[in-house]
């Protein structure tokens, strides 16, 4: 007998509404359900609540500033609208938050299977099943540590782990780090180690850089109101629609920090400061990786990426909105250049002892026994209801708009998938 028969043999746990994720996306969904009136409840992996918050890193701060907290019945009032919360902070928010709304949460809890037949949904966990009218997929788009196959070439000596499993430099074992990946975990990771006193090697990617403040405000006021009010000045290009392709659901956010008040991270800056700069990871050989020879070419790129879309839309919308907003500021030109660090990097020879793949997360919706994803992994959706009647997604980058799965607009998108599920139930 396999444990989904063992499981079947158990009576069910009879409820209208089964959440995946007690994270920010699964709490403002309770929430909406809790306020019309459906029974519900929230499903967490997790033993503690705090959401995927709980793996950063100790000296992590939200890139978010306060203003951006938008959840039901949740928003910043404070004196302090630009500043920002450290790890512990936000995890002991979103906890005194469930305990608020009295979210319905079971922690420990984890889906290992949803399926549907009869008009309702069997959503098997490590502790029962539950027969459910709906179920909202909120358990967001960091689940599934990405790291390449070719690390399994690199010796066995040298310490591997992905970036949601770093914790400070001291836990690191002796000698030098390679940082592979310049999102922003990656930025953040390399400014982490270089204040521990560390010698860091980074491989760059494409993620674009990005000024922390820009015309008189944080960059994030901007991106939230063209989300927000984009539309109504003819700029779509934040909505999903108006995407040039899927993949564009899963590009790089801006390379900018909330640790120290709040700043950019520049990749010349670090090179400056010590740093030793590699072009993008291609492949490993015995302790001998391969990057990509055009580390001048990616510097330039990351650069001109803020200037080639971001820079357009802001400014495009304060001139349409009639706001009135500081000139830009000239960006100085810098003409720092990496050394020759070739497209080949000897780990031993440079006594690198780690490696940290901060290289990012795939979706993960392996339990879901439905034909329901892409060929991206993702749900097909509009607005969050899924073509399959009483499935439901909240949380995930692009849902709606750009910004659909931050702090800012994961509320609104929750309650529109609650209002949808309230009027199945009428």
């Amino acid at each position: 007998m396999t444990s989904s028969d063992a499981l079947r043999e158990q009576a069910p746990q009879r409820v209208n509404t089964v959440v995946l994720g007690a994270g920010q996306a699964g709490l403002a969904t309770s929430y909406w359900l809790t306020r019309h009136g459906v029974e519900h409840v929230v499903l967490e992996k997790r033993d503690a609540l705090g959401g995927a918050w709980q793996g950063r890193w100790d000296s992590f701060y939200l890139n978010t500033p306060n203003f951006l907290f938008r959840l039901p019945d949740l928003t910043y009032d404070g004196p302090e609208p630009d500043a920002f919360l450290p790890r512990d902070a936000v995890i002991d928010l979103f906890r005194d938050y469930a305990q608020r709304i009295a979210a319905p949460v079971l922690l420990g809890t984890e889906a290992t299977r949803i399926a549907r037949a009869d008009g309702q949904f069997s959503v098997e966990t490590n502790g029962g099943w539950f027969a459910a009218e709906n179920v909202v997929l909120a358990n967001g788009a960091f689940q599934r540590p990405r790291i390449p196959s070719a690390s399994s070439n690199i010796p066995r000596h040298v310490h591997q782990l992905h970036s949601q499993d770093y914790r400070n430099p001291q836990q690191l074992p002796e000698g030098a780090v390679l940082v592979v990946g310049t999102g922003q975990s990656g930025g953040q990771i390399t400014e982490d180690l270089l204040a521990g006193g560390r010698t860091v090697h980074l491989s760059v990617s494409s993620c674009p850089e990005a000024p922390r403040r820009y015309r008189g405000q944080d960059i994030l006021h901007w991106i939230l109101q063209i989300n927000l009010h984009g539309p109504e000045h003819g700029l779509n290009g934040f909505r999903v629609e108006n995407l040039p392709s899927p993949a564009g659901r899963f590009m790089c956010n801006p390379l900018v920090s909330g640790h120290g008040g709040g700043h950019s991270v520049h990749l010349r800056e670090l090179g400056r400061r010590g740093v030793q700069l590699h072009g993008r990871f291609e492949g490993a050989d015995d302790g001998v990786l391969a990057f990509s020879d055009d580390l001048t070419e990616r510097l330039a790129m990351v650069e001109a990426g803020f200037g080639q879309r971001l820079k357009a839309m802001t400014d495009a919308y304060i001139e349409k909105a009639g706001i009135d907003a500081p000139a830009a500021e000239p960006v100085p030109v810098d003409q720092w250049l990496p050394g020759e660090s070739g497209a080949r990097l000897d780990l031993d020879a440079e006594n690198i002892g780690t490696v940290i793949w901060s290289t990012g997360y795939g979706l993960d919706f392996s339990f879901l026994d439905i034909p329901v994803l892409d060929e991206w992994n993702y749900p097909r959706h509009t607005a969050g209801v899924t073509e399959v009647p009483g499935l439901y997604a909240v949380g995930l980058p692009w849902l709606t708009r750009q910004a659909s799965a931050t702090l800012g607009l994961v509320g609104d998108d929750a309650k529109y998938v609650v209002e949808h599920i309230a009027g199945r139930g009428t």
